[in-house]
């Protein structure tokens, strides 16, 4: 028996919030020993239509028993332990399922993202095949709907399979052994963060992700029986596939599942559902509760029932305060409580969760000159004056630029956080540097990469994070990133294949191109493609730069500016590379210009 599809007659409910289970706060050694646990009780997941109606249910003993089938299965195949098979990550218990059967054959299934976050089939196609050739995968298993461009997509490729779950469950196959992990054996590569062209699959342990989710149930959102979460993110992503699938399984909780997808095109519908449902949990990146509030309006607002949202976590990208303020001034009149917000700090290379804040104390920021925060000048002492919290702005001096940055929590329990000086010396509170982690959720290594592994993973277990920050009283203010990694709605691009994509048009030479974020209007991530140009009729130059917008937006699914400067601007080291950090700081001072460009 697998999950239980509904059809339009059928009246039933989703998996209880509470049950007879004793609830554990993830004392377990591996994903296999969490799922045995919670196949006892009652919990499960539900998964609704973008119209709110329930149509699958998938108890944790539907999910066990639909796992240990597939697990056999594969073991029957031949897959040996280690092997890798590539899972479209759609929302679904199919996924779900796959995933979890991996884990009884000691494989390691590796979510793939769907096509919706790309610009065309091509890029999408292109994408699924360097993963699956940096992975390795033996086999590539999605939804019937994408079976066209599954088998596109594993052409050439050495594999052994390549189909729907429909095909695999059709497959007639021996009854194989169970193999179960150990806690150091790895447990899933995630790919969720990286460059689309040279991608990075990150190879999680089971104590890593056991670790994590113990975590962030105990300590981060302090779980209660009561508890229910409400999600809309992907399970490609780390936020979606660790934070609200594998902690509520390793923690025991019912899960009602949005698609993205679904999402994208309602977004309130996951505000209706955290209201019937009694949702207490659930986690965003600042995009998602922006789009929210901007879309409701005051009939939807009356119908709403939020005040059961005890907690609403916030991560993926860097968090705006001024969303978070309209979203309470749009949905306080429903019950939510600013208190709820709980910014938190992750990276996949640390499974998810670094750091969250206590909760029931909502936003509370730090505003800095942003002279500091760029390294130009020392942090100065502040009073609590310009220490605040949902409830309004500080003012910075006249004349001084000055930024809110968010408190973003402590360190979770077991892990060590240090931030560091360009020499890797260990700074002091208030002071600016880089942002080093360690602990048991860090990743294991960069699979098959042993160069980048190297470049960001310590001997003794140090991981150099990327991300610039510093320490306040305790808590963790994280700045911005010292990479160069774009942040988009949640989702990393590499600026590499911003640039490359640009490159391809015929009229764009190699090293011509630039690609980084800009502070927007509302202190938003704006991502941003310098590119020298040559041109002198401005109707000729916004045709080009609107050319080069379309390249990178079918290549890549980013939506970016672009801005035309004079040629040989761009900065470069003194080893002739292109220092997008330079180019950052040049364009923002004005010693790089942008040339006019008059539209049609």
């Amino acid at each position: 028996m697998g999950s239980t599809a509904l059809d339009s007659t059928t009246l039933a409910k989703p998996t209880p919030t509470g049950d007879d289970l004793p609830r554990r706060l993830g004392d377990f050694n591996t994903l296999v020993e969490a799922l045995e646990y919670a196949a006892h009780g009652k919990r499960g997941l539900n998964f609704y239509s973008a119209r709110g109606e329930l149509e699958e249910i998938a108890t944790y003993a539907d999910l066990r028993r639909r796992a240990l089938e597939i697990g056999r299965k594969l073991s029957g195949l031949g897959y040996e332990a280690g092997e890798r098979i590539a899972l479209i990550a759609e929302t679904s218990p199919d996924f779900v399922a796959f995933f979890l059967g991996c884990q009884y054959a000691r494989i390691l299934p590796v979510p793939l993202p769907l096509p919706t976050s790309f610009g065309g089939r091509e890029a999408y196609v292109e994408q699924l095949r360097n993963q699956l050739k940096s992975c390795a995968a033996s086999a590539l298993v999605g939804p019937s709907a994408m079976l066209d461009i599954l088998k596109q997509a594993g052409e050439g490729a050495r594999m052994d399979f390549v189909g729907s779950h429909d095909d695999f469950a059709a497959m007639q196959a021996p009854e194989g052994p169970i193999r179960l992990p150990q806690p150091d054996d790895v447990a899933y590569l995630q790919y969720s963060s990286g460059s689309t062209r040279f991608p990075h699959g990150i190879a999680v342990t089971h104590r890593a992700v056991v670790a994590n989710c113990r975590g962030q149930g105990r300590d981060g959102v302090q779980l209660r029986d009561d508890d229910r979460c409400i999600s809309w993110l992907p399970f490609y992503h780390d936020m979606g596939l660790v934070g609200t699938l594998l902690t509520p399984i390793v923690n025991q909780v019912s899960v009602d599942y949005l698609a993205t997808e679904d999402f994208a095109r309602r977004p309130l519908q996951w505000l209706r559902l955290m209201s019937r449902n009694r949702g207490t949990i659930s986690y965003s990146p600042t995009f998602g509760y922006e789009i929210a509030a901007r879309r409701a309006g005051e009939d939807l607002v009356r119908q709403l029932d939020l005040s059961a949202w005890r907690v609403a976590g916030i991560g993926g990208d860097m968090i705006r305060p001024d969303v978070l303020r309209l979203f309470v001034e749009v949905f306080g009149p429903a019950g939510f409580r600013a208190q709820a917000f709980v910014p938190s700090y992750g990276l996949a290379e640390c499974t998810l969760a670094v750091s969250f804040m206590p909760l029931d104390r909502g936003i509370e920021v730090d505003v800095v000159d942003e002279r500091v925060l760029s390294g130009e000048r020392p942090m100065k002492d502040t009073t609590d004056e310009t220490k605040t919290a949902m409830n309004g702005n500080a003012s910075g001096t006249a004349g001084v630029v000055t930024r809110e940055v968010v408190n973003c929590g402590r360190i979770l329990p077991d892990h060590e956080l240090e931030i560091r000086d360009e020499d890797g010396n260990a700074l002091g509170e208030r002071e600016v540097g880089r942002i080093f982690v360690r602990g048991p959720s860090v990743m294991k290594e960069y699979f098959r990469d042993e160069q980048a592994t190297c470049a960001v993973l310590s001997p003794d277990g140090w991981l150099d994070t990327g991300d610039m920050g510093y320490m306040r009283d305790g808590f963790l203010y994280v700045v911005g990133r010292a990479k160069d990694m774009i942040i988009v709605n949640g989702r990393n691009h590499w600026p590499q294949d911003l640039e490359w994509a640009a490159e391809q048009l015929p009229d764009v030479r190699s090293g011509d191109v630039a690609a980084i974020s800009l502070p927007g209007s509302r202190n938003e991530e704006v991502p941003t493609v310098l590119v020298h140009c040559r041109l002198r009729d401005e109707q000729e130059r916004a045709a080009f730069a609107e050319r080069v917008r379309r390249q990178v937006q079918e290549s890549t699914g980013v939506n970016c500016r672009v801005v035309l400067i004079p040629p040989r601007t761009l900065p470069r080291t003194s080893s002739g590379k292109l220092s997008r950090t330079k180019a950052r700081q040049q364009f923002l001072s004005g010693a790089i210009p942008a040339l006019d460009q008059k539209t049609a």
